[in-house]
């Protein structure tokens, strides 16, 4: 599976030393077009966006999500880490398994 970042710059170098293509955006309105563009294409099966992206065009990410198989869209904390009030990924694992999974979380 193909997968695609668009994101702030500093997260979309991360990607790219990993080998994952993807696209540095600055405003809403660069992130819904390379977000647009991304799926018209059909190329990734996977897009990644950082949590604050995401939040950003919100409508155009459910909109996706519920009429279209793919691409699948993750979202994931920026460099600055999750958006306040947004579950870390250890606590949506922990409230899966049901298990605490490494030390606690200030909160």
């Amino acid at each position: 599976m193909s997968v695609y970042c668009i994101a702030d710059e500093d997260t979309v170098r991360g990607f790219r030393l990993a080998g994952v293509a993807g696209e540095a955006v600055a405003s809403p309105a660069e992130a819904a077009e390379a977000v647009r563009r991304m799926v018209a294409s059909d190329a990734p099966g996977m897009l990644v966006l950082t949590d604050v992206v995401a939040s950003e065009i919100r409508a155009l990410v459910d909109h996706i999500r519920i009429e279209r198989e793919s691409p699948l869209i993750v979202e994931i904390p920026g460099p600055d880490g999750p958006m306040q009030g947004r579950k870390t990924l250890r606590q949506f694992v922990q409230e899966a398994v049901g298990i605490r999974v490494g030390e606690d979380e200030e909160t």
